[in-house]
C-alpha cells in the first residue's frame, strides 16, 4: 500500500479580476499532477526555478489550497478543494531557508518542543529537556544548543534544528524543499547523509525537492521531472539521470558539471513560458529542439516506457543500450 497518493492535483492563483471582483485570469502553478510514494521510499522532484515544485510540496502538506484533485495519506484524504481538513501530523515539511522558517525569538529547545505543545502533550520539565536533548542528538547537535537562538548557529546547524522540529512530530513522510541548496558543498553532504541515517533508523519516506540532480541521484530511488507545473518524466533515479528520454530532462542532466559528462551540453533557447498563459499543446514546445507540428497542438500524456519509466513527449524514444546520446 502506498503511503502518499497525489491524484490529479491542480494549484492556481488568481492573477486579475474584472470590475465585479470576479477572477478573470489564473496563474496555473500546478497542473494535473499524480504520483505516489511508498513506505521508506525517497522520491526526488526536480525542475527549474518557478516550475511549481515548492508549490506542490506546500499543497501536499496542506499549506496551500488546491483547485482540484486530492491528496491521500495512509488511505485518508488530507487535501482536497474547498473547506475541510487540510494536512496531517504525519506529513511534515522542512523549508529551504532555515533562517526564515525558525522563530528568531525562540531558543532551539522551544522550537523543537512547539510540536508537542501544539498537540497538548504533557510532560514534566525533566522529561521535556531529555526529549529535546534526544532530538538534538539525532540531528548531530549537542544538548548545549537547547538554550541558544537561531542567529547563534551556522546555516547547516539551523537546518538541522529545522529537521529536528519536523521529526518531533514523529512523521511518516518528510517533504524536503531545497533544504541543501543554500549550504556549502561539504555541509550539503553532511545533511544528505543525515537524512539517509534518519531514514534507516525511523523508516521515513521523503519527497526531496531539488534542482541539483547530483544530490537527487545520490539520495533518491525515483525521480519526477516537472516543467511548467506538469510532470514530464518519471522513473528510477539511475534511468532519469543516466538515460533520460524527454528533451527537457536531457538538458537538465547535461547541465550538471561533471567530468566526463554522460551527455553533450544542451542549450535551450528562450525563456520559460508564463504560467499565466501556458502554451497550447506540449508546454515545452516553444523551447524544444525537436518539436514538430503535433507538439504545438496536442498535449502529450505520460506513457509507459517500461520498468517504471514514463515520459510525456511525442518525440521521445526509450533509450536503448548502445544508442548514441546525441539524438536530442
Amino acid at each position: 500500500m502506498n503511503l502518499l497518493v497525489v491524484e490529479q492535483v491542480c494549484v492556481r492563483f488568481p492573477a486579475s479580476s474584472d470590475w465585479r471582483g470576479k477572477t478573470s485570469s489564473w496563474i496555473h502553478a500546478v497542473e494535473d499532477v499524480s504520483f505516489s510514494i511508498a513506505p521508506r521510499e525517497t522520491v526526488g522532484l526536480v525542475g527549474e526555478s518557478g516550475c511549481g515544485k515548492s508549490t506542490l510540496g506546500r499543497a501536499i502538506v496542506g499549506l496551500q489550497p488546491i483547485a482540484s484533485g486530492r491528496v491521500r495519506f495512509n488511505g485518508q484524504i488530507v487535501a482536497q478543494p474547498g473547506p475541510g481538513r487540510h494536512g496531517h501530523i504525519g506529513l511534515q515539511m522542512v523549508f529551504q531557508d532555515p533562517q526564515g522558517s525558525l522563530d528568531p525569538r525562540w531558543t532551539a529547545g522551544e522550537i523543537i518542543a512547539e510540536s508537542w505543545d501544539a498537540r497538548g502533550l504533557r510532560m514534566n520539565r525533566e522529561e521535556r529537556q531529555r526529549r529535546i536533548a534526544q532530538a538534538l542528538s539525532e540531528v548531530g547537535l549537542d544538548s548545549s544548543a537547547t538554550h541558544r537562538h537561531p542567529h547563534e548557529f551556522s546555516g547547516g546547524q539551523r537546518q538541522r534544528i529545522a529537521i529536528a522540529r519536523s521529526l518531533a512530530a514523529e512523521p511518516a513522510l518528510l517533504v524536503c524543499d531545497e533544504i541543501v541548496s543554500a549550504l556549502d558543498v561539504s555541509v550539503q553532504a553532511q545533511v544528505v547523509n543525515l537524512l539517509s541515517e534518519i531514514q534507516r533508523q525511523r523508516g521515513l519516506s521523503y519527497l526531496f525537492i531539488s534542482h541539483d540532480l547530483a544530490v537527487v541521484e545520490h539520495l533518491c530511488t525515483r525521480v519526477l521531472v516537472m516543467y511548467l507545473g506538469r510532470i514530464v518524466e518519471s522513473g528510477p533515479a539511475h534511468v532519469i539521470c543516466g538515460q533520460p528520454a524527454h528533451p527537457y530532462t536531457r538538458a537538465l542532466v547535461s547541465a550538471v558539471p561533471e567530468p566526463g559528462c554522460r551527455l553533450p551540453p544542451i542549450t535551450l533557447s528562450g525563456e520559460i513560458p508564463s504560467p499565466l498563459n501556458p502554451p497550447s499543446g506540449c508546454p515545452f514546445h516553444p523551447r524544444c529542439p525537436v518539436a514538430v507540428a503535433r507538439c504545438r497542438t496536442e498535449l502529450p500524456s505520460l506513457r509507459d516506457c517500461g520498468d517504471g519509466h514514463r515520459v510525456a513527449c511525442h518525440q521521445a524514444r526509450q533509450e536503448m543500450a548502445g544508442d548514441p546520446p546525441s539524438r536530442f
